[in-house]
């Protein structure tokens, strides 16, 4: 990397879930930026992530987050929705990035953007882990409002992921605008048994 260039770090959080929005983010850091419980998301506790959030969104030069809801989720498939996701908080940021450094190893070109993709990312440039914490935080609040809604499908603690509380909740109520129509659990495909009688 060319030190005078002004890099964006970009990352998604919700992948896998079965319901809710993908959360995108890009974040620009000042070069000297520093926070011990800066990591990949993942691997930090929820308090860690809640104490950094407001600090990498005061201490960001440019920070944008983006959220893709099922129904696009459905429609381009997850992969595609993470990228486009990326892509529009790119869009959005106060200043214009000149190189894009993208957790995982996907990305399409857009708009002349230069871009990286750096598998572990997150756990390897700053940029990037803010991207994830910022991502991770603003997906999970918005889960925990759903929350409210549908309370009976517990995302308050599963975020949306097929834990066996959620999977056992669809079966008994089932399907919500929320959730993703593509994604078919194992779980909820009908047995061999069911099939027959």
């Amino acid at each position: 990397m060319t030190a005078d260039l002004i890099e964006a770090g970009l990352d998604e959080a919700g992948r896998g879930p079965l319901a809710g929005p993908v959360f995108a983010a890009a974040v620009i850091l000042p070069r000297d930026f520093y926070h011990p419980l800066l990591n990949d998301s993942k691997q930090m506790s929820e308090k860690a992530r809640d104490t950094l959030r407001p600090i990498i969104e005061s201490e960001a030069i440019s920070w944008a987050v983006e959220a893709v809801g099922p129904e696009e989720i459905d429609e381009l498939n997850i992969l595609g929705a993470s990228i486009t996701g990326m892509q529009r908080a790119v869009k959005r940021l106060a200043v214009k990035p000149q190189l894009l450094l993208v957790d995982g190893n996907k990305f399409r070109p857009f708009d002349g953007y230069a871009y990286k993709t750096v598998v572990h990312g997150d756990a390897t440039y700053a940029s990037i882990a803010a991207a994830s914490v910022l991502a991770k935080t603003w997906r999970d609040e918005y889960m925990r409002q759903l929350a409210k809604e549908f309370p009976q499908y517990g995302w308050d603690r599963n975020m949306g992921y097929p834990t066996h509380e959620h999977i056992e909740a669809i079966k008994a109520f089932g399907m919500t605008p929320y959730h993703r129509k593509s994604f078919h659990p194992k779980e909820l495909e009908p047995t061999l048994f069911d099939q027959l009688v």
